[in-house]
């Protein structure tokens, strides 16, 4: 890594990928600034982080592209929903698109050129070069779409890192993981699909490394254009494997109904295979370890914030696990 100091501008910080980036930012001793939208709070990242809030407009994003001058910008920012009603299309666009087109030009007005941006393996449904698996990964395109006019015409280099589904340590979202200890602790009644979906779980601390990674290739002057890499696990899981993986390393004991829930529509069956690894990155932690560095830290529930019941029966019918970090 680069000794000298650098600064960077993270959307989505207050996320669960972004919090821990930020984390690792400051470790290694960045100036970090953060952009929330108004109604966020933000303090608890603590006095060191710079805080701008965007309002929507993009003189927002200009004044903070201004006053944070960062060498890299991490776009990590999204609004994600599997199944999207008409109530979600237009803040889907707004964050996954409008935003993200406001960055990207706040960044050409004062001369910023390296931004890492956030895809999911969800655009490549039946491992294909692009068909989207639902609306958000279409908007997940459209803005890398965008980014090819800003790179080619604009100047800026990007290296999109496509997450697949993370985890680890305070995690707010409800996925997988809190509805599987969620039902251990009740000890309710699982209805699942036939669990024949391939599931690639990477852990939190290596999905920064490549975070790191890719900044530092771009602090080395390595990136000209777009370049686009996966974030993978080394092998996945089925998700009946995944379960018993679970049940084994916790010693918390499941009952599952297999086949009680239909496949979602459009489900995703087997990752994202026909990408490239980011060079110079591969996945430490295996699910397995992953699973005991939850439980060795003495409060699994709760650094896993399991959510109300309500919601995880209604995760439980549509189990997909949300690819995005945010």
């Amino acid at each position: 890594m680069s000794s000298q100091r650098r600064t960077a501008l993270i959307t989505g910080a207050t996320g669960f990928v972004g919090t821990h980036l930020v984390s690792r930012l400051l470790a290694e001793h960045w100036d970090v600034h953060i952009v929330v939208r108004p109604q966020v709070h933000a303090q608890a990242l603590g006095r060191m982080v710079g805080i701008h809030e965007y309002d929507g407009h993009i003189d927002s994003l200009l004044t903070a592209m201004a006053e944070s001058q960062p060498d890299v910008v991490f776009h990590v920012a999204s609004f994600f929903t599997a199944n999207h009603g008409p109530s979600d299309v237009e803040p889907m666009i707004e964050s996954n698109i409008l935003f993200g087109a406001h960055l990207l030009e706040a960044m050409w007005v004062y001369g910023i050129k390296n931004l890492v941006n956030v895809g999911s393996y969800w655009q490549h449904y039946n491992d294909s070069d692009y068909d989207p698996a639902c609306l958000y990964a279409a908007t997940k395109q459209a803005f890398e779409a965008l980014l090819t006019y800003y790179a080619n015409a604009r100047n800026i280099s990007a290296i999109t890192l496509k997450l697949f589904d993370t985890y680890g340590p305070n995690d707010p979202r409800p996925k997988l993981l809190q509805l599987l200890y969620s039902a251990a602790i009740e000890g309710r009644r699982l209805e699942m699909s036939p669990g024949e979906q391939q599931l690639s779980f990477v852990y939190v601390d290596d999905v920064i490394d490549a975070f790191m990674i890719a900044a530092d290739r771009m602090s080395h002057g390595l990136v000209a254009g777009i370049e686009a890499y996966t974030v993978d696990a080394n092998v996945p899981l089925r998700l009946r494997d995944l379960v018993e993986t679970f049940s084994k390393v916790t010693g918390r004991n499941l009952d599952v109904e297999w086949g009680a829930q239909p496949y979602r529509p459009r489900q995703v069956m087997v990752p994202y295979s026909r990408g490239i690894r980011l060079p110079g990155w591969s996945p430490k932690v295996s699910f397995e370890e992953g699973l005991r560095r939850l439980n060795s830290s003495g409060n699994d529930s709760e650094s896993l914030r399991c959510p109300p019941s309500k919601a995880l029966f209604q995760y439980s019918k549509e189990l997909q696990p949300n690819p995005q970090g945010s």
